[in-house]
């Protein structure tokens, strides 16, 4: 047997899973050591990075281009599977899954991936799965036995130092039941600060470990590969130029699209946004980034000269939390221009079918924006002038909206900054993207692109797909396609 061949993966595995490991309660104070470890040395990390981060941001830009030149990255193929192979891998008990979920985001995620792998499982003769894990409310629907809650906890907000008890009460549940029942893979679903000390546990009891959501290591932390490339077995990308970044870095990694598009697949658009709806404010999700980005907005807004298109719109702001619009209305209420602008709560896309351009904060709502083709400016409004010039040194990539990463440029006008910003700047270009001509079409053709370069609507149904692949011993990844030339150091 050879690396390459499967039959060797299954070998490797099967006695990785023999494994009895370490008591669960010496695991996880291990890895709460190798974490403080970790803080005492990241200001030399820091250090370094800053020193040789114009170097690994050339890295990135390559990458960046040779994607967007080759229309965005193709989904890696996904090994051949068949009802024998997970059947003798489920033989010592049933196919067993572990799920694990830290944030509602990535339990939406992760709800779809349960009951895509259902599907898959089922389509091919399989074993029926039954599912454990870490996760709240959305993976219990679904038929996850949750061995605890850190959905809950996180959408409660409490800081770090507060939570770590939580969290090594929560670790060392999980590691317990890994070693118990040794399921035949685990899938964490994003939040990597939680997923990283997980898996290394899950590895240790010899339970091969998928990550679905790569870390955005590559654009501000790449020291942290070396532990990611400890504590998985195969990476999931989302963007296509990530694979080829995580492989030059001994990462086994698939690519599978992004996990929204899934959900966006069944969202009507229109093939032209309209040129005189309202324009849509999307201040962010959390009552902390709402209370720092929204004011900013309205009071910018309320700055434009008379003849400025921007003194005539209209403006609402959609939300998709009830709890938020009292906070949102605050705000609204106490700005100049309350009379023009309409807080909406319920479905996001309705709201944006029927705008003509967006004022956002950065994050996955930005994909959500460009699927209805809205010209856009992004902001990322940090808190304090320090922080700017530390992104500044740190960032490894030229851009940080999405769109942008996908078309490999600037297709969307995007300002990082802290304080009282670039108002004018902002205010003169949404006024070229309201204004019908040649700067708006030049942005909705660079969306056309960004969306096209993004995927298509199986990214979660190949994330079973992997993980069913892994759990039969099977997840072999393909020759490395799209990472010629050596890491950047």
């Amino acid at each position: 047997m050879t690396p390459s061949d499967p039959t060797h993966t299954a070998a490797v595995l099967a006695r990785r899973r023999a494994r009895s490991g370490p008591p669960p309660a010496l695991a996880v104070a291990f890895e709460f050591v190798r974490a403080l470890a970790g803080l005492l040395v990241a200001p030399l990390r820091f250090a370094y990075h800053a020193c040789v981060a114009r170097g690994r941001r050339a890295e990135v830009e390559e990458l960046l281009a040779r994607s967007a030149a080759e229309g965005g990255g193709g989904a890696t193929p996904i090994p051949a599977l068949d009802a024998a192979a997970l059947a003798d891998a489920a033989s010592d008990g049933g196919l067993r899954v572990f799920v694990s979920c830290a944030e509602v985001s990535g339990e939406i995620h992760g709800r779809r991936f349960v009951e895509r792998l259902r599907e898959r499982a089922a389509a091919v003769g399989a074993p029926e799965p039954s599912f454990t894990g870490l996760g709240g409310e959305r993976s219990r629907e679904v038929g996850v036995a949750t061995v605890g809650d850190p959905v809950s906890r996180s959408a409660m907000g409490f800081g770090v130092v507060l939570a770590i008890g939580f969290y090594v009460k929560l670790l060392v549940a999980a590691a317990r039941h890994l070693r118990a029942t040794r399921p035949q893979v685990m899938v964490c679903v994003d939040s990597p600060a939680l997923h990283v000390p997980l898996g290394r546990l899950a590895r240790r009891y010899g339970v091969p470990v998928v990550h679905f959501v790569t870390p955005q290591y590559w654009g501000w932390a790449p020291w942290r590969v070396g532990g990611y490339r400890s504590a998985v077995d195969l990476g999931l990308s989302i963007l296509p130029f990530e694979r080829a970044w995580f492989e030059r870095r001994g990462v086994p990694t698939a690519h599978v699209g992004h996990p929204l598009l899934d959900r966006l697949a069944s969202v009507p658009a229109r093939d032209e946004p309209l040129d005189d709806g309202p324009i849509a404010l999307m201040p962010g999700s959390r009552s902390g980034v709402i209370g720092r980005n929204l004011p900013w907005m309205l009071e910018t807004l309320a700055g434009a000269s008379a003849d400025s298109p921007l003194a005539r719109a209209r403006f609402v702001v959609a939300l998709g939390r009830a709890d938020l619009e009292p906070l949102v209305r605050e705000i609204v209420d106490a700005s100049a221009i309350a009379d023009r602008v309409e807080v909406r709560v319920g479905d996001l896309h309705e709201v944006l079918g029927a705008c003509s351009a967006a004022l956002t904060v950065s994050g996955t709502v930005v994909l959500d924006v460009a699927h209805h083709l809205l010209p856009m400016v992004v902001l990322y409004r940090l808190g304090h002038a320090f922080e700017v010039a530390l992104v500044g040194r740190l960032l490894t990539v030229p851009h940080f909206a999405s769109v942008n990463l996908l078309a490999g440029r600037e297709v969307v006008p995007e300002f990082g900054f802290a304080g009282d910003g670039p108002r004018a700047e902002v205010r003169a270009r949404l006024e070229e993207l309201v204004r019908p001509g040649a700067a708006r079409e030049a942005c909705i053709a660079g969306l056309r692109d960004a969306v096209r370069a993004a995927g298509d609507h199986l990214a979660v149904e190949r994330a079973a797909a992997w993980a069913l692949a892994v759990a039969a011993g099977r997840g072999e990844i393909p020759a490395q396609s799209r990472n010629a030339g050596p890491a950047a150091q």
